[in-house]
């Protein structure tokens, strides 16, 4: 079962040339929801309502319905409607909304004997903060603006606050016998892809 967060931060970019957080996302989706059912097993994207199945004809209906909208707000979260008892699970997320969405998934996940992957997918500039000088910062829904003559005198409060973030993620997904895995919009997927492969492997079962 797949999650992909659709919200509108998961569509920033740094620069022209890397894709968005989304666009990544839902491509790693689509490449690990191929392999598995190349490998006999049934795919499914946990916010819609039909139960997982296989064939190509299923991964043509969750390609198009990742490409069908986005959720309102600028943050989003993990909101399974369906996660069927002893299956594995991958959530896509920057995940940096309230990440009190996420310990509810997961521990939901966990009493369903559910187990998978948080992936944190990002930008290179989220990850440096590259800014200086006047910079004024908005949200991708434009809901959130603020500007400061100082960028760089936010830096080092910024980094350890998305430390945090991190390693209560990392820690999240321990307690809860799932993996945890950061992906940056501006390396390639393959290593990503192949880390989800083998990190689904040790949790079957």
């Amino acid at each position: 079962m797949f999650g992909v967060d659709d919200s509108a931060s998961m569509t920033f970019t740094g620069h022209k040339n890397r894709p968005s957080k989304l666009r990544r996302a839902q491509t790693l989706a689509m490449a690990l929801a191929i392999l598995a059912v190349r490998g006999g097993e049934r795919v499914g994207l946990t916010h819609l309502s039909e139960p997982p199945r296989g064939g190509q004809a299923q991964l043509m209906r969750m390609a198009a319905a990742l490409m069908d909208g986005h959720e309102a707000g600028d943050y989003g979260a993990p909101k399974p409607r369906v996660m069927p008892s002893g299956s594995r699970a991958v959530f896509f997320s920057d995940f940096l909304g309230d990440p009190a969405a996420i310990e509810t998934a997961l521990h939901q996940a966990a009493d369903r004997g559910v187990k998978g992957a948080l992936v944190q997918v990002l930008d290179p500039d989220e990850e440096a903060f590259p800014f200086d000088g006047r910079t004024v910062f908005e949200s991708m829904s434009g809901a959130i603006k603020f500007e400061t003559l100082k960028a760089k005198s936010l830096r080092a409060a910024y980094l350890s606050r998305l430390a945090e973030r991190k390693d209560h993620l990392r820690t999240l997904a321990r307690r809860t016998g799932w993996r945890y895995h950061v992906h940056h919009t501006d390396t390639l997927a393959e290593p990503t892809l192949l880390w989800l492969y083998r990190a689904l492997e040790r949790v079957r079962g």
